[in-house]
């Protein structure tokens, strides 16, 4: 049993005196405080928060991050209240408690929602004080290594978020030691047959190899004494989470695995790191294209190491990782490093310490567009992924991306206006379409025009969490805009068949109305209309206060659209309305306007409601490209295909969906979806399709 004792011996080797009594001061609060309260296991509650302090106190963590895991359940678990806890150890210690505190006095309808906004209240936290993330890291290391005392349900459960959220979280912040436990014991409390079966394989397999190993051992050894160099050699182990990983993403069997045998050398210098490459390279030889330099570009989370691959005796493959001590430490430890070199209280956070803080950033503003608690833990799980590519601005400076990641992840990563003004890109000097993965050592230019807006359909390729974010807020606040703007036509449409208009309404008619609505904007009321939740032929009743039976006549003439509307208004795909058609708009909840064919089958039960179809006709000025499906029968003939692809861009159309089914051997249906402009554009291609020979019939599709 860990005791306080036993722990202040150990914090006495790196802290004072006064800050070892600060830390026993809170061991002993939290006993009084927890006083009575048992885990799960039987055991007194107080050797949870002394065994998450012990876990900090291996990463050499400050004292005031100590007391904070002493106290860390208390304002959940015992009713004490933050202002109590800051008024016994201050302001700082409090804040550090309260952020790592779940939210449990709240109710929610899922775990998910529940997990979501305890890691929302705990990212606004960490941005205020990373240490919050340390104290809860250590805090889940805790409760995994505890958790077999809980049912199998819950052990998955906790186990699933650990490997979900925590894992990603400390190997983005360097922590590799405790990623490699929280993985395993993820792994172990998820799948037990398979970890099992992995670690007795990995045991036996451990045993066979032992001598080979210590012969590479000792040539390596060998290789750096015959060169003058000081350094540490060791056989690295893989972890069993690792090894399922690598056996399920590259689809190899345990044997191919552990055929690689890996090594690390730990020297003093950064130039003798690069000494014993070239040491190891004349030993055996190297594997090209596995070299990777993370000294001259460290990876986002701050690791630093050279990654060589060499032929070994008897031509197995050897890992090489070589680094300097301090590169070991950050490895293992990462941002818990900081605070082991951090030599004054004021000194500029570097390193580890401001790449974390950066991502930490990056976190706050993603949690301040995210439309909910759940859409920002998907947003902040898209963005811990492990693999990265290194890309450079036209000016040089390298960007970390995750893998996989676009021009417009750049875009956003460069700056939110340049994500959301980008309109095209050039990928080493060459245009590139904006969904090309990027590869490593890429120059990435982007192409921006003001006024651009972000497109929907970025959303399908888009990597990042930040870019997504943006992205969604964007179309929100573009969404917003154009239904204001449709809801305002439309009731002004409705005001204006009885003389009135919206500015001609009284102020005190439409705060009292918006009262009644409980909105506080008249932009809420407009948008409501726009987006089809409210009519605008009710709420012009009401602004004109005709609330008995006295009906408003019927809005003269059609209300005009042009085509440019965006996203409050589409063309229904039963009929696919284009300019020239004679046209109905259907105002659908939440969807905002949707324009079919005044004959369209689908809206003919609804056509005459007033509250739910408005007359609409297209402006003179109408724009954009509109979808036509057409159908084509004519007689089979080699490169049918070809020919009326040719004719139909003859026409200048475009093709953007074709099919085709034989009804017999000598005919043939071909079933298009070509984009015009309008009527007199679809005759002109209709034309040019009859003029081909063999043509029988041509018929457009709708409803």
């Amino acid at each position: 049993m860990p005791s306080i004792d036993a722990l202040a011996d150990r914090l006495s080797t790196y802290l004072g005196k006064e800050q070892v009594n600060l830390v026993r001061r809170a061991y002993f609060y939290a006993e009084q405080a927890h006083d009575g309260q048992r885990r799960r296991s039987g055991e007194a509650y107080v050797t949870h928060p002394l065994a998450v302090a012990g876990i900090l106190a291996d990463m050499h963590m400050d004292h005031q991050s100590l007391m904070a895991a002493m106290l860390h359940d208390v304002i959940e678990d015992t009713g004490i209240a933050k202002e109590a806890l800051s008024a016994q150890f201050g302001e700082t210690v409090a804040e550090l408690v309260d952020g790592v505190s779940k939210l449990t006095q709240m109710n929610f309808e899922t775990k998910a929602e529940a997990q979501a906004e305890n890691f929302q209240k705990m990212a606004m936290a960490m941005a205020r004080d990373i240490r919050v993330i340390l104290v809860k890291l250590a805090d889940r290391l805790h409760n995994m290594r505890t958790l077999e005392v809980l049912s199998g349900e819950k052990r998955r459960r906790i186990a699933k978020e650990t490997l979900e959220i925590y894992a990603p979280i400390a190997n983005r912040l360097g922590m590799h030691n405790v990623r490699v436990e929280f993985e395993d014991l993820g792994f172990k409390a998820m799948y037990p047959m398979r970890s099992a079966r992995i670690y007795q394989a990995v045991k036996r397999a451990r045993g066979n190899r032992k001598e080979l190993v210590n012969k590479i051992e000792q040539s390596l050894a060998h290789c750096l004494s015959v060169d003058g160099i000081e350094g540490d050699v060791s056989g690295r182990q893989k972890h069993i989470y690792g090894i399922y990983k690598k056996m399920r993403g590259k689809r190899r069997a345990f044997n191919e695995i552990m055929d690689v045998y890996a090594f690390r050398i730990v020297v003093d210098k950064v130039d003798t790191c690069y000494r014993v490459l070239g040491a190891v390279h004349n030993l055996y030889k190297p594997l090209p294209g596995r070299f990777k330099d993370y000294i001259a570009i460290p990876k986002a989370n701050g690791y630093q190491s050279l990654h060589t691959t060499l032929f070994g005796m008897h031509g197995v493959p050897i890992e090489i990782q070589i680094r300097t001590r301090e590169m070991e430490e950050m490895a293992n430890n990462g941002i818990a490093a900081h605070w082991l070199y951090k030599s004054s209280d004021d000194e500029q956070p570097k390193g580890t310490h401001a790449r974390a803080r950066q991502w930490v950033k990056g976190v706050l503003e993603m949690q301040q567009r995210a439309g909910n608690s759940l859409e920002f833990i998907e947003s902040v799980k898209i963005d811990l992924f492990p693999d990265e590519v290194y890309v450079f601005t036209p000016k040089g400076r390298i960007m970390e991306l995750p893998k996989g990641s676009t021009a417009v992840d750049f875009a956003y990563a460069v700056h939110t206006d340049v994500g959301n003004s980008c309109i095209a890109c050039r990928i080493n000097r060459r245009l590139a379409p904006l969904s090309e993965p990027l590869q490593s050592g890429s120059t990435v230019e982007i192409v921006s025009a003001p006024g651009a807006r972000p497109n929907p359909a970025w959303l399908n390729f888009v990597v990042t969490g930040k870019a997504r974010t943006h992205i969604r807020h964007a179309l929100k606040l573009q969404r917003r805009s154009e239904s204001i703007s449709l809801g305002e036509r439309l009731l002004n449409k409705v005001l204006n068949g009885f003389d009135s208009a919206l500015d001609k309404i009284p102020a005190e008619r439409v705060q009292t109305m918006l009262g009644e609505y409980r909105l506080e904007l008249i932009e809420d009321l407009l948008e409501d209309i726009g987006l089809g939740n409210r009519m605008a032929y009710v709420v012009a009743r009401r602004l004109l206060a005709t609330d008995g039976g006295e009906q408003l006549p019927s809005p003269e003439g059609p209300l005009a659209i042009r085509g440019t509307e965006g996203l409050v208004l589409s063309y229904a795909k039963c009929c696919t309305p284009i300019p020239g058609d004679p046209i109905v708009g259907h105002l659908s909840a939440g969807k905002g306007m949707v324009v079919h064919l005044e004959n369209c089958r689908n809206i003919s039960e609804i056509r005459h409601n007033p509250e739910k179809c408005i007359q609409l006709a297209w402006a003179k000025d109408v724009t954009g490209e509109f979808n036509v499906e057409l159908r084509v029968e004519l007689e089979h003939q080699r490169g049918l295909i070809a020919l009326l692809a040719s004719s139909v861009n003859a026409a200048d159309g475009n093709i953007e969906k074709i099919s085709m089914d034989e009804r017999d051997g000598r005919i043939s249906v071909v079933q298009l979806v070509v984009s015009v402009h309008d009527r007199v554009h679809l005759a002109r291609v209709i034309k040019k399709l009859r003029a081909l020979a063999g043509v029988i019939r041509i018929t457009r599709v709708r409803a």
